[in-house]
Formats: structure tokens, sequence, C-alpha cells
């Protein structure tokens, strides 16, 4: 019986009969053990508050993490709908892309923001100059952001600096129809969009500069006058 008596069937027997603890009350001011942190022994009783104690900081450190990402969720909500009244309040369709790369750039702290524009009302010259068959197929391509440093891609080139990290975003009127058009987001900061990063808040950006920039769409004539070239530094 001895020998088969283990630690594991100790705490098996104790967890199955938790009266035990009822019975032999004792034991938690009598029995001592050892301290987690120190080099001494404390009873029973001691150890099980000093386990409830880590527990409630193990609590209130995630009850903290929560309210700071509250906090920076709501930051970034009200960051986005400054954003989205600029493009809004904007009368002239031509200076909705104005308003879509300096409300980036400047509402979240962008290094530089570029843009290319096709099959819409814009001259070929800026952000409607003319791309490539390959830049429009990456473009319908793209289902999601891309998140990183690789300065070889086309959309790269579009900034006048070269960026630490950038988001690449596609830009169409629809789900799954084909793109009209890329964003890039350009920043100095290597980690800002780490390929590891996630994309639901690129992708609502993505959305909704595409609902504004589909103005240009229409045969008003409202996007025929001097677009300028978006390459827009914070």
């Amino acid at each position: 019986m001895t020998d088969s008596l283990t630690a594991q069937n100790v705490a098996r027997f104790l967890q199955e009969h938790p009266e035990f603890f009822v019975q032999h009350a004792e034991l938690f001011s009598t029995i001592e053990v050892p301290h987690p942190h120190q080099a001494r022994a404390i009873s029973l009783g001691e150890r099980q508050i000093l386990t409830l104690r880590e527990r409630l900081k193990d609590f209130e450190f995630r009850l903290a993490e929560l309210v700071r990402n509250a906090a920076l969720n709501e930051l970034t909500t009200d960051k986005l709908n400054r954003w989205c009244v600029r493009m809004l309040a904007e009368p002239i369709g031509a200076q909705v892309p104005e308003q879509v790369a300096q409300g980036l750039s400047e509402q979240f702290n962008l290094q530089e923001v570029g843009m290319r524009l096709w099959d819409l009302d814009l001259p070929e010259e800026g952000i409607g100059e003319a791309v490539s068959d390959e830049v429009r197929d990456y473009a319908n391509a793209l289902t999601t952001p891309y998140c990183g440093s690789d300065t070889k891609l086309t959309a790269a080139s579009w900034l006048r600096t070269p960026p630490a990290s950038f988001a690449v975003l596609a830009l169409r009127p629809a789900p799954n129809a084909p793109a009209f058009g890329l964003l890039v987001l350009g920043s100095d900061d290597a980690e800002r969009f780490a390929p590891d990063m996630g994309r639901a808040f690129l992708q609502t950006v993505g959305i909704l500069a595409s609902a504004a920039l589909t103005r240009l769409s229409s045969a008003d004539g409202s996007g025929s006058p001097d677009i300028p070239t978006l390459n827009t530094r914070a």
C-alpha cells in the first residue's frame, strides 16, 4: 500500500474528497509547506491565501489590459470618425482623393500616403497616371491588405521616401468587384505595419476610402480639374 501511494494519488484523493479538510480543519494551521518565494515554511492556510492573491493580481492585470484596449479603441474610433467627416464634407469631388490621403496622414500619424486610381473620371497624371496590367492584377488579387517592408513592390515606389514598413490597400466599389486603385500607407516605424499584424482595421479603412472615391466615377464633371499627385507626408 505504501509503495503505491504517490503524489498524484494523494492529489486525486483530495480532489475527490473535499470533505477531508472539513473533517481535519486543523491541518490548515498545523501543516507547513514551502513559501513559494522565500526560503521558509508557512501554513497551508497562508499558502492558500498567497495563491488567491496571485490570482487576484492576474485578474487585475487582465482588467487593466481590457481598460487600456478600450481606451485605445475609443481613440481610434474618434480618429476614424474625424477622417470620415473630412471626406464627407468635401464639396468638390476632385478634391476627395486629397482629403482621403491628408486625413489618413494627419489622423493616424503616417509618414506618407500614396495612391493610384484608374477607370475613374481623372486626368492621366498624378494619381490618375496609367499603371501596368501587373499592378491591376495585383490589386484585383489583393483580398486583404498587404503589410510589410518589401520595397520591391511597385506601390512602394509611389512614396517619395522609402518606408520602414507600409500597407497596401486595394480600392474597390464593392466586395469581390475589380479594384479601381491602390492606397499605400507608409511609416518610418518598422513595426507599424508588421506582416503578422491584424488586418481588420485596415480593411475598414479600405472600404471607407473606396466608398468616398467612387464619387469620381460619376460623369458630372466633379472629377476633372487639377488632381494633385498624392504623396502626403504627416
